[in-house]
């Protein structure tokens, strides 16, 4: 019995690609096998090659595998473009109806099954996806009611007949690829899995879990790719909690409906991607100068312009950091896993209403998009801090207003809501005192800098950079961020092999950066690796400005719009040390 196994399927985007996928993850979900998926799809709505891939494994995973066991075909495309990822003795599954040819030198065994023409016996050939999860399914050994169980739940809303349809199908596939094959595949049959449950959801999703659960009830923003599936969870989810989501005009609107939105004390967000972060900018100056609550997710794509709006990418870095006119305090915190997803929306919100200020959760596509196992959420880990939010003020002296841009030791002011009694005061975008009338005083003009600049002096997030350094002085410290985390780690253990020893950190507070806490790991590597999905070293470029050591940082950068493997990434680092 083998511990893990990949399987990709893959045909023309709208052919059934992404619901076979699904319901082949939930039913190896339902065992309780660990996943990790990777989604490779077209910027077309119809059409143009797209294929899924996923790792199964009986132990936690967080990168895509190197290799492939299985791949499930649609077209001759299908093969062409993703049979050179084959294991020698690999299989393909590929439908009869396109007469699939095994490419030269690619080792791989070709099963031509009649997908369609199963299908289309059984009324309609939109049930090839079935009939092809169930050949895949059948190759593995794997019991067929837990299959059926995940059919019934994908198509139980639409009555008993189509459940029982495609669970015919599924047994057809079945039956006709055993019968070929001779029985299950030895060499892909996968050990027990803990059969405990977990998680399996994309980021984007867990985002949305993170914001309801600290507070947010409204969202405000226009779709884009990759974000879009936070507004279509949050659409579904948040009027169940008295909240609900507008889909405004355009990004513009959408940032300033929520800074208006939480000026107004609902906890409020937006979600967009480079392009729509673009247009935001100036409202983010807005927020800033004003120093009200705002949290955007920006899910990272290929850029600029419209570039690969479907691929990954870690370009927005310096944009997150450095995009507004002017000077702000800013916040930009990085999520890693899909449960750094869930709790960092709790303190973006916790550390916007404490700080004042915008924050920027910064993910990017693969983690966004890409669906995986995570163990179930600790909600008791749920605290909501609203910082210097007041009440029951005193009442104003003639001709005075609150003091809303009060001068304070912390540099946060007093905070109350529109229409608080003795609350009253003057809300600009341009430099004012600290009742929030306009005031171009030099003197007043550089204290209120200072104040808003020095507010997040000392901020820490949990987890600001994320260690495992078992080596006092290693040979590299190799540094990431996003989504890199497991595929990192995956690159270290075969280093280890080779007697090359390595320690790991997941730079997860962008802006304010760590350097105080990043420093001494910095100082003690004889080399520094940073790797990251941009072309200009972003990453690294904030290493060297806020803690040093230009002279042994070294950079692997990917930007063709696909994650990294863990076999490129053993290997570049290992031709650095």
């Amino acid at each position: 019995m083998i511990s893990q196994l990949s399987w990709k399927i893959g045909g023309q985007q709208g052919e059934g690609v992404e619901s076979t996928d699904r319901i082949f993850s939930t039913a190896l979900n339902r065992l309780g096998y660990y996943l990790y998926g990777y989604r490779h799809f077209s910027s077309r709505i119809k059409g143009g090659h797209t294929n899924n891939k996923i790792r199964i494994s009986t132990t936690p995973k967080r990168a895509i595998s190197d290799d492939l066991d299985i791949l499930v075909a649609f077209d001759q495309e299908t093969i062409d473009l993703n049979a050179r990822e084959l294991r020698p003795g690999g299989v393909i599954v590929a439908d009869a109806k396109f007469d699939p040819k095994v490419p030269e030198g690619i080792d791989a065994r070709l099963f031509a099954v009649p997908i369609t023409a199963i299908a289309e016996e059984l009324g309609t050939s939109l049930m090839k996806n079935m009939v092809a999860s169930g050949a895949s399914w059948a190759l593995l050994g794997l019991p067929l009611d837990v299959f059926n169980k995940a059919v019934e739940e994908e198509f139980g809303r639409k009555g008993p007949a189509i459940v029982e349809k495609n669970i015919e199908a599924v047994r057809r596939g079945a039956a006709f690829i055993l019968e070929q094959a001779g029985g299950p595949l030895e060499e892909f049959r996968l050990a027990p899995a803990d059969g405990k449950k977990k998680l399996f959801i994309i980021g984007n999703e867990a985002i949305g879990l993170g914001a309801i659960a600290a507070g947010c009830r409204l969202m405000s923003a226009y779709p884009i790719t990759p974000a879009s599936e936070i507004m279509e969870y949050l659409i579904k989810k948040l009027p169940k909690f008295g909240g609900t989501v507008v889909q405004t005009e355009d990004e513009i609107a959408a940032v300033t409906m929520a800074i208006g939105a939480n000026y107004a004390g609902v906890r409020t967000m937006t979600a967009s991607a480079g392009p729509g972060l673009s247009l935001m900018m100036e409202a983010i100056g807005l927020a800033g100068m004003t120093e009200t609550p705002l949290v955007i997710v920006d899910t990272q794509r290929g850029g600029p312009s419209t570039g690969l709006p479907t691929k990954q990418e870690q370009s927005d870095l310096n944009a997150m950091v450095y995009g507004t006119h002017g000077e702000i305090p800013k916040v930009v915190i990085a999520p890693a896993t899909i449960e750094d997803c869930f709790y960092d929306m709790i303190e973006a919100f916790n550390v916007a209403e404490e700080y004042q200020v915008p924050v920027i959760v910064m993910t990017d596509l693969q983690l966004s998009l890409g669906k995986q196992s995570c163990e179930p959420l600790d909600y008791n880990k749920i605290e909501i801090k609203r910082g210097k939010l007041v009440s029951n003020v005193p009442p104003l002296e003639e001709n005075k207003l609150f003091k809303r841009y009060e001068f304070t030791e912390d540099g946060i002011s007093p905070r109350v809501l529109p229409g608080e009694k003795g609350g009253l005061h003057h809300v600009t975008g341009v430099e004012h005192d600290e009742e929030g009338r306009p005031n171009e005083n030099a003197v007043n003009r550089r204290k209120m800098m200072d104040k808003r600049l020095g507010k997040l002096k000392g901020l820490k997030i949990r987890d600001a950079i994320r260690v495992d350094a078992p080596h006092a002085a290693p040979d590299l410290l190799i540094i990431g961020m996003g989504s890199t985390g497991g595929t990192i780690d995956e690159a270290r253990e075969r280093l280890a092999q080779d007697g090359i020893t390595s320690n790991h950190i997941t730079v997860r507070q962008i802006a304010p950066f760590p350097a105080d806490e990043l420093a001494p790991y910095v100082q003690a590597a004889k080399t520094v690796i940073v790797i990251e999905n941009n072309a200009t070293a972003q990453l690294a470029n904030q290493i060297k400005l806020h803690v040093g050591g230009a002279d042994k940082i070294r950079n692997v950068l990917k930007y063709d719009g696909t994650p990294f493997l863990p076999a490129e990434l053993y290997q570049a680092c290992k031709e650095m040390k």
